[in-house]
């Protein structure tokens, strides 16, 4: 006899039963509306990829290429991956309609995407995830921006300014800081910011590696500068973009929005050109990054010899679950069914779907019981285990004299109503 399948879902991904897709459904409909307020609009693309559109993007690329990736050959002998993140498809996208686009361009996608790694909190191998691109601005207004709809985004959700915290840095000024400050030379410095980006996760690690690349003397320097008060007076006086960098935050404090300056935030890509930041979770409880994102004008280069400036953000379902459901601001489920209608006996299905057409009609969401094998008492159960919150039964009594009770099942207390009273009852509930 075959054995049976397992009735798990394959590791690192979830099933979304009602209640777990009601808050995805949340996310995206809260997303949308402040991306809409803030004049973005949405965009979409096929979970298909060229597997060169990730291989181009360079070393470092690589991890995700070589060990996160999802390829395979497909039946054309075309090499094809699951999308591990949407920015490669949104600078293609712009890349190819450049010229009939309006700039700067506001852009945002809520896809899924796929990597291969180890499940973890707040990790897993399939994620939906909100994307937030602003194309064709330089200016550090674009900046504030996109830290500014991060910030709304969180505060529309229900947080407050004090459970959560945005840190800031620039890629220019982190690598004025290694050369000019620390003495590190500039064929050393892509691979220190790389070692950077993991320095909270694993520091003993980290800075052995460190050490091993520029050694003891500017390693001791290098965690002074990190560290030390007086870095930002330095930094003045040698970096020529941290005036900019400081004008970007002096216009999100005008907007009441606190940054924290990170002397060693980094964010491991590449790709990135100017400011980058990072939300984190105050309490102490999820110590992952929220999410985060910078600024990026070099991306479409991949398809076209123009550089067009770029700024934006991802955030994902999951650490923004975690966070939501550490600081209680999950909302309560509420299934979108108002009223389910038990029957009395199975005859009186067809008069139940009548009822409840009428009901529709007026805007309430109806479902009703066929009364297969069932008494009244396990129909209301049924119910009950679908948290619709009332119920009205049908039988010959009901349908003669066009009175019904409705039941509200949190209260069990019952209103005895006229069939054309039902639905502003409830709407008005």
């Amino acid at each position: 006899m075959r054995d049976k399948l397992s009735t798990e879902p394959y590791k690192g991904v979830r099933d979304f039963y009602p209640e777990e897709q009601a808050f995805l459904n949340y996310f995206m409909r809260v997303a949308r509306q402040v991306l809409e307020s803030a004049g973005y609009v949405e965009y979409g693309a096929s979970i298909l990829e060229p597997a060169e559109l990730y291989k181009a993007k360079g070393a470092e690329n690589e991890e995700i290429v070589s060990e996160q990736t999802y390829t395979f050959t497909d039946r054309g002998e075309r090499e094809v991956t699951l999308r591990p993140e949407m920015t490669p498809t949104v600078a293609r996208m712009v890349a190819a309609k450049r010229r009939s686009l309006g700039f700067p361009l506001r852009f945002f996608s809520i896809p899924n995407v796929f990597r291969y790694e180890r499940p973890q909190k707040g990790r897993l191998r399939e994620h939906w995830q909100l994307n937030v691109d602003l194309f064709g601005s330089r200016s550090v207004s674009a900046d504030a921006e996109i830290i500014r709809i991060a910030h709304d985004l969180l505060i529309s959700f229900g947080a407050k300014d004090g459970e959560f915290e945005i840190q800031v840095n620039d890629r220019r000024i982190m690598e004025d800081l290694l050369n000019k400050i620390v003495g590190i030379e500039s064929s050393e410095t892509r691979q220190v910011i790389r070692l950077l980006d993991r320095f909270e996760k694993a520091k003993a690690e980290t800075t052995a590696k460190i050490a091993e690349l520029i050694g003891d003397q500017k390693l001791a320097r290098l965690i002074e500068a990190l560290s030390g008060e007086t870095t930002m007076n330095r930094l003045h006086a040698v970096s020529e973009p941290f005036e900019a960098f400081q004008n970007m935050r002096t216009e999100l404090a005008a907007a009441e929005i606190k940054t924290r300056y990170n002397h060693a935030l980094t964010r491991g890509f590449d790709y990135y050109t100017g400011m980058v930041f990072e939300v984190f979770d105050t309490s102490g409880e999820n110590t992952r990054s929220l999410f985060g994102g910078g600024r990026y004008d070099n991306l479409t280069q991949l398809f076209d010899d123009e550089p067009l400036p770029g700024v934006g953000f991802g955030m994902g379902d999951v650490t923004l679950y975690d966070f939501l459901k550490t600081h209680e601001l999950l909302p309560a489920y509420r299934p979108p069914t108002d009223l389910y209608i038990a029957i009395t006996s199975p005859e009186y299905a067809l008069a139940a779907q009548t009822f409840a057409g009428e009901l529709r009609g007026a805007g309430v969401n109806t479902a009703i019981d066929f009364g297969e094998k069932k008494n009244v008492g396990d129909q209301i159960k049924t119910a009950a285990k679908h948290q619709i919150p009332y119920v009205i039964v049908l039988g010959p009594d009901e349908l003669a004299s066009g009175q019904v009770k409705l039941r509200d099942l949190a209260s069990g207390q019952e209103r005895a109503l006229a069939r054309g009273e039902v639905a502003a009852a409830i709407r008005g509930a």
